[in-house]
């Protein structure tokens, strides 16, 4: 993989003013940039939104049909650990780490999740191949530099199918992304090894399938179908979510995805990036925004990802009056409903040679 130089001059008067103003918002306030103490009480909904039902369907006989809705709140658990493994919920690493790591009651792994998201996703937003977020699926084209296909002009009906099974392949995922990730020397760079990664990948997958599947299966009265189709359902649910989520966040009208030159140079130098690749929506949406972890702030996510989501409502103010005292454009979408069609207009147009460009 070819490496990325972004552009260092045209966005730096900028950028040197978006980290002062907002430096000067929590010295002013005299608040951490981290947990204020409402990420504490979300922890628990949290916890308690993903165990309590867990614990019903286990030890509470009840009918298949009334274990459906359990199911669905416990694909609920993820805002904390999203800001946990960006090392901005708490001040104290060692509890970043641990509630990071409620990931692997998830399904996922700590590690891949990191490399993908933290670091490829978070550094290359929106550049093909290096983003994995917009990687080539073939059923589905989320870049204009992907090869068309013609079951493509289809995509916007049934792209969000495909992202319901985000959870779901990354049971089986996450072990070729650790291959992948090897090969590309990440677990150096992430200060690990491939012995103590792939240890904790076979054995938290092993619990976490035995959790959810295993447990039902010789301590309940479900049959071995019915505990089938409710850990699909959760995962379906779950993926739906979180692949949704981001994607109104990069791929709707206003975003673009920059192409690097032939010796791999970025036009925009990386904050300037971040704010063209990226949009809100939905920001006086306080109860999506609670249930979302913030990501419906994707800007100031990405701009500050090491500032604690709770934050982003007021700094938003601050990155959007110096973004338009720049000439740069802030990109947000007025509700939850207009992301998703954005999003839509989005997916139809790359599914048609060429619209794309006449977009971003």
């Amino acid at each position: 993989m070819k490496t990325l130089r972004f552009g260092s001059n045209s966005g730096l008067p900028f950028t040197k003013a978006l980290r002062k103003n907002v430096n000067a918002y929590f010295k002013q306030k005299g608040i951490s940039t981290k947990d204020n103490g409402t990420m504490r009480n979300k922890m628990i909904a949290m916890a308690a939104m993903y165990i309590i039902p867990y614990l019903i369907l286990v030890l509470i006989p009840i009918n298949a049909w009334l274990g459906i809705p359990l199911v669905l709140l416990a694909g609920m658990g993820m805002s904390v650990m999203h800001d946990a493994n960006h090392g901005s919920f708490s001040n104290k690493q060692s509890i970043n780490t641990l509630l990071g790591s409620s990931i692997y009651i998830l399904g996922g792994n700590v590690f891949t999740w990191k490399v993908q998201h933290n670091v490829l996703h978070h550094t290359f937003t929106n550049i093909e191949t290096y983003d994995e977020d917009i990687r080539y699926r073939v059923i589905i084209r989320l870049s204009p530099n992907s090869p068309l296909l013609r079951i493509h002009r289809y995509q916007y009906i049934y792209a969000f199918l495909v992202y319901s099974l985000t959870t779901l392949s990354m049971l089986s995922r996450d072990l070729n992304q650790m291959m992948k990730y090897q090969k590309m020397g990440m677990f150096e760079q992430q200060n690990t090894t491939a012995f103590k990664e792939y240890t904790k990948l076979f054995i938290s997958k092993s619990i976490y399938l035995f959790l959810t599947i295993g447990v039902p299966l010789l301590f309940t009265s479900f049959t071995w179908w019915q505990v089938l189709i409710g850990f699909a359902v959760m995962h379906l649910f779950t993926g739906w979510i979180l692949s949704t989520v981001f994607q109104m966040a990069h791929l709707v009208e206003g975003t673009t995805q920059p192409v690097p030159d032939s010796d791999g140079n970025i036009e925009n130098e990386w904050t300037l990036h971040q704010l063209y690749t990226t949009s809100n929506f939905a920001r006086n949406n306080k109860l999506l925004g609670w249930y979302i972890g913030g990501l419906n702030y994707q800007i100031e996510h990405h701009l500050f990802p090491n500032i604690c989501h709770v934050h982003y409502p007021e700094i938003s103010k601050i990155v959007e009056e110096t973004a338009i005292e720049f000439g740069h454009p802030y990109n947000v979408k007025r509700t939850l409903t207009d992301a998703l069609v954005s999003h839509i207009q989005v997916l139809k147009a790359l599914g048609r040679k060429g619209a794309y460009g006449q977009m971003a």
